[in-house]
């Protein structure tokens, strides 16, 4: 008798093992194709999780899935996020995403030369924000002089290379531009976090120790960059022009950029007037000496190595065709003479 019901429990266990394997590694739905947006919000619990799971027709079984999970201690290791999932991935496979983060992500791309102003706008129109201010509140305000956030003091603290920016300015300058992954509804502090790592993986030793050498600071040659990245289309030419201002800042000259006078007006270069060259600003280079308060946009790669190794010249001046052809004058009648030709006596 004894023997009988050992076997009838041994036979129970196995089909309740049998059922239990078949549950859990049996999708609800083999071969499906049907796909489903998944969320897991931050500090949400295994339960609230395992409910909508089965809710959506995800899994079959919310025990099991508990179950699963708390065995294989994947409890500890769930990430929120927005994912992907299918009624024909099976309970291991799901926990797996969960696990590893693989969460949907999308591609935003910030294009060379775009300053905050302009990424604010695509992060509006991407819907990253509801309005530019939410950007302005974390970055700062472009183009104005005031106390930086204190999210911009704790980000000082975390990256290095922000310790020696004035306080009195905007992140502009450090967004590096590329393309990067984000999940939707990102927190945007996080991706603003993940442009500052970029742009510290892109600043080399080498460079560095190149700034250095040259008696510079790193934020000195990113303003230069991005002066660079709005008046001049070729890495060459841009070499030449960075030591045409370098130059003229060693010989007490005026920059006079008109790329800092369109950051402050938002207008055309040849749309500039006598009035607008006098505006009162720290980023008016024809009415203060020296280079600008800081970075007017946020530079590649290519124009912050031209601020670098820039190329001394026996020129004093240059202009911008508006065909993007840079012409280079060595006095200032020359220069007058091209600036009628190019630019004025079309």
């Amino acid at each position: 008798m004894r023997n009988k019901y050992f076997l009838l429990i041994i036979l129970i266990l196995a089909l309740l093992g049998a059922f239990c394997w078949r549950e859990i590694y049996y999708p609800k739905e083999p071969g499906s194709d049907k796909t489903q947006v998944f969320v897991i919000e931050k500090g949400e619990g295994l339960r609230s999780i395992s409910s909508n799971l089965k809710k959506y027709g995800l899994i079959k079984s919310k025990i099991l899935f508990e179950l699963y999970a708390l065995l294989g201690n994947s409890v500890r290791n769930l990430q929120a996020g927005v994912y992907n999932l299918s009624p024909s991935m099976n309970i291991p496979q799901i926990l797996t995403k969960f696990t590893s983060g693989d969460t949907i992500k999308e591609k935003i791309t910030i294009l060379e030369g775009w300053s905050l102003k302009e990424i604010g706008k695509y992060f509006k129109e991407k819907g990253i924000i509801k309005q530019e201010k939410e950007f302005f509140e974390i970055v700062g305000a472009p183009g104005k002089v005031g106390t930086q956030s204190q999210l911009v003091e704790k980000l000082s603290e975390e990256f290095d290379f922000l310790k020696e920016k004035p306080k009195n300015v905007s992140l502009e300058g450090y967004l590096f531009p590329d393309t990067y992954e984000i999940e939707p509804k990102e927190d945007l502090q996080k991706i603003v976090r993940k442009m500052l790592k970029n742009f510290d993986q892109k600043i080399t030793e080498d460079l560095k120790k190149e700034i250095a050498s040259q008696g510079k600071t790193l934020f000195q040659v990113l303003t230069m960059a991005s002066l660079l990245e709005k008046e001049v289309k070729s890495y060459e030419d841009r070499q030449i022009v960075a030591g045409i201002l370098w130059k003229r800042l060693r010989s007490g000259w005026p920059l006079q950029v008109d790329a800092t006078l369109t950051y402050l007006t938002g207008r055309d270069s040849l749309e500039l007037t006598k009035k607008d060259k006098e505006i009162d600003s720290p980023y008016n280079t024809y009415k203060y000496y020296g280079l600008p308060l800081g970075p007017i946009c946020n530079p590649g790669l290519e124009s912050i190595k031209a601020a670098v190794y820039y190329k001394e010249s026996p020129y004093w001046f240059y202009l911008t065709t508006p065909e993007g052809r840079t012409i280079f004058s060595k006095t200032l009648k020359e220069h007058n003479y091209n600036r009628f030709k190019y630019l004025y006596g079309r």
